[in-house]
């Protein structure tokens, strides 16, 4: 056996190194984090040394006796439920019987070892240099644009649709493209010829601008005609593009096109001047470089974010979900380093979640491709490389994805995994749905809704032909993410055993259609024998977790969410989009169901287009359209806060917890974040969309003892409708990096609480010994790490 602490070399060495001494048949190593920890301002991504039941703060030693030395007592004994059927653990009230498992049973879980297997098949022509080897199938993901078993075949993926007699650059399509066409993207850039060959021409650039026909109106397109007279021009006194030199256009020296601008990502500046980093999951991870959006991994590194060392990595730089390791190394790997795996010991808490490697057109391919830089990611980067968050709210997707892949709970060891987490991205495939020929919806008739479907069922079928772990629980331990306005109200019929994350949990108990007004979302019209008689949401295996929302330094700073009781002088606030009666309001009458409406009928407090003002109009009512700048401010001045849909979900849950106001809740049958897992009652109000008349008079009906109660709770609580492990994530990347130490990275290393992530595993810890179909399988037992009283109904 040797202990080795510190290794700088790679795994091809140590096998030489084996081959050569071969004391033993084994070599053991064990290694400990050598490398910078994702520890940030002494956050840590999974805190275990305190923890708070029930309003007790049990820290190391002390807490874990304390709780076990009554072991043989139920749990609802042990953690009573208070007067609303709350049990508090780590400060946020649950329902009782989740609440009370956490606080007997998950507090005390104990690591288990996890046999993580690191692999090393190779890959037909080492992927061409056109894709990234997964070494544990010794299959190629190649990037957009290529593909065959060795990424050697180009695709022709053309950016215009047929020409016609009348279009010649075929109909319109995002893509559309009038100069030169990279055909391994469908993307649209200047061309050789040009003094800046590589800046986009994307949509309007490349075609002829239609005069306004009147003052004040808006100009027009002419799809049929190119503007190569403009774009190409060397001309200084025309409006030019693709020979428009940067610093002579700042100084006004030249004109140029307005309507060209850099929408694709890694380019930065009003004439894509700066070359900046595209967004790819986790960034790469640091094993790789970001192409547009496609991670390519450095030798020896695998998987959507270059997380997955392979035989070839070097250990220094394995990640923290895989340290400390025992790695045992068969002493049979040749002098060559021809390896094809090895074990390594892990401690691990459960759960445990085998997160796919799907093929790239599920995830990667979507991203690369995107013809608009902000769309379905929650940042870019500017000149610096430093992180811009945005304002995506589908954004939510990426964030969970990257904290999953990054996490101490996950592992390679699929024979041990307790879940398995599919990483479709339907936040990419419906923005990108119909943007270029290759991905058309003619046979889905410009449904989003059916292309979506199938977009899923292929995943399924890939995971169920690959893999053997679909079949051994019906895909019932399998978690798919569905982020768009209806979540999984479109799922195929094949994945509905699963738990669906989404932000819509309709039930279907009230509103059993498609309650979008956006007619290409529609899911009615989807065939039941492709998508089944499902509801959208099921509460007994289903889960809705919070929409993101960008982290604001300043914001953060205000600490909003902590205001007290007598700063908050609005009795009720609701400030959006409130229909077809006020100016720029959605004309559709099913918008938001209608709830927002009939609010606005009741309680208006500014002028609808007839300049009436609601029915029940008050002083301490602000129920309003048009956008307030003071937004965030508006709503830490306010006690209650309304939370009704838009086109299905929309982000007014969040933004009434993170300002620290009581939500209150009008959209019958429809479940929000965590809903089905914490007390609801301790901290936000549900109405009936019948109620909505009486709403002033119900909310004037709490007393000051319970109005404080739930702001305190929300107070609690706020942190578990935050992304702010991904953000921290993103914060260490950019600190390692380049340095940077931002205003929203600092403030949020401040905070401690339980955040959107820590939530999640804490569910799916309760969920795995509680969920019915879990407790009725026979068979192997795997290690649980949690005192047998936890296993039994109690």
């Amino acid at each position: 056996m040797v202990s080795v602490q510190k290794l700088n070399c790679s795994w091809s060495l140590v096998a030489t190194i084996a081959s050569i001494v071969a004391l033993v048949s084994v070599v053991q190593l064990f290694l400990f984090p050598s490398g910078p920890s994702f520890n940030f301002f002494g956050y840590n991504q999974v805190k275990d040394s305190c923890f708070l039941i029930n309003g007790t703060n049990y820290c190391e030693t002390k807490g874990k006796n304390d709780i076990l030395q009554n072991k043989w007592q139920p749990l609802n004994a042990r953690f009573p439920s208070d007067l609303h059927k709350a049990v508090v653990y780590r400060g946020a009230p649950w329902k009782a019987e989740v609440g009370q498992w956490l606080s007997g049973c998950s507090s005390v879980a104990t690591p288990v070892k996890v046999n993580e297997q690191i692999s090393g098949k190779k890959c037909k022509d080492d992927c061409s240099g056109q894709g990234v080897c997964n070494h544990e199938f010794g299959q190629c993901r190649c990037f957009h644009g290529f593909n065959g078993d060795g990424c050697s075949e180009r695709q022709e993926l053309s950016c215009n649709y047929p020409a016609t007699e009348e279009l010649p650059y075929g109909r319109w399509v995002v893509s559309i493209c009038s100069a030169y066409c990279d055909t391994t993207r469908a993307m649209c850039f200047c061309g050789e010829g040009t003094k800046y060959p590589n800046r986009p021409v994307a949509e309007s650039c490349g075609f002829q601008v239609i005069p306004p026909t009147e003052p004040g109106a808006p100009k027009d397109i002419d799809w049929s005609k190119a503007d190569h007279d403009n774009i190409f021009t060397t001309n200084a006194s025309l409006p030019g593009w693709c020979n428009v030199d940067p610093v002579e256009a700042y100084a006004l020296k030249v004109k140029f096109k307005e309507e060209c601008d850099c929408k694709y990502d890694g380019l930065f500046g009003r004439f894509c001047e700066i070359i900046v980093s595209s967004t790819c999951i986790n960034q790469c991870s640091g094993q790789g470089h970001c192409r547009g959006g496609f991670c390519q991994c450095e030798n020896g590194w695998y998987g959507v974010d270059c997380s997955i060392p392979s035989v070839h990595s070097t250990v220094d730089d394995w990640p923290q979900w895989l340290r400390p390791s025992q790695v045992n190394i068969p002493d049979n790997g040749s002098v060559g380093g021809n390896i094809v795996g090895f074990k390594a010991v892990v401690e691990k808490k459960r759960p445990l979640i085998y997160v796919y490697d799907l093929p790239p057109e599920f995830n990667s391919i979507l991203l690369e491709g995107r013809h608009f830089k902000f769309e379905c990611i929650n940042r870019i980067y500017d000149q610096d490389n430093a992180t811009v968050w945005t304002d995506q709210l589908y954004g939510s997707q990426i964030a969970m994805y990257e904290s999953m892949l990054a996490s101490p709970h996950r592992t390679l060891n699929g024979e041990e995994a307790d879940y398995y987490f599919v990483p479709a991205l339907d936040s990419c495939i419906i923005t990108r749905a119909d943007d270029s020929p290759h991905l058309n919806m003619e046979e889905h008739r410009g449904l989003r809704s059916s292309f979506t479907l199938e977009f899923y069922r292929k995943a399924h079928d890939h995971i169920i032909q690959q893999y053997p772990y679909w079949n051994r629980s019906s895909g019932r331990d399998h978690i798919w993410s569905f982020s768009w306005d209806e979540g999984a109200c479109y799922a195929p019929k094949e994945i509905w055993n699963s738990m669906m994350l989404v932000h819509w949990g309709n039930t279907n108990s009230k509103h059993n259609h498609s309650t979008t007004a956006y007619w290409g979302d529609n899911w009615d019209e989807v065939s039941p024998d492709r998508r089944g008689n499902h509801t959208c949401f099921d509460p007994d295996k289903d889960l809705v977790i919070p929409a993101w929302k960008r982290p604001d330094g300043t914001a953060l700073s205000l600490k909003l969410w902590a205001r007290p009781r007598k700063e908050r002088k609005t009795l009720f606030y609701f400030n959006g989009n409130l229909g077809p009666a006020y100016d720029h309001g959605r004309p559709e009458a099913t918008y938001s169901m209608g709830i927002r409406q009939k609010l606005a009928e009741e309680f208006g407090s500014s002028p609808n287009k007839k300049g009436e003002l609601g029915k029940q109009h008050a002083e301490d009512v602000v129920v309003m359209a048009q956008r307030s700048d003071t937004y965030y401010e508006d709503l830490a001045s306010s006690v209650f806060c309304g939370v009704m849909p838009g086109d299905g979900w929309s982000g007014r849950m969040e933004d009434s917890i993170l300002q620290g106001c009581i939500p209150v809740v009008i959209q019958d049958g429809i479940f929000l974040p965590w809903e089905n897992v914490l007390n609801y009652e301790s901290f936000a109000v549900r109405l009936g969309e019948d109620e909505i008349p009486n709403l002033v008079n119900i909310l004037r009906g709490f007393n000051e003892t319970e109005v404080e109660f739930m702001l305190a709770n929300v107070k609690n609580i706020w942190q578990r409708y935050l992304y702010r492990d991904a953000i921290m994530l993103e914060a260490e990347r950019q600190k390692s990096a380049y340095g940077y130490i931002k205003d929203w990275a600092k403030e949020l290393s401040e905070l401690s609480d339980d955040d959107v992530f820590t939530t999640f595993v804490q569910i799916l810890h309760y969920k795995l010994y509680n969920d019915p179909w879990r407790m009725q399988q026979t068979g192997l037992k795997k290690e649980t790490g949690i005192p047998q009283e936890c296993l039994l109904k109690v």
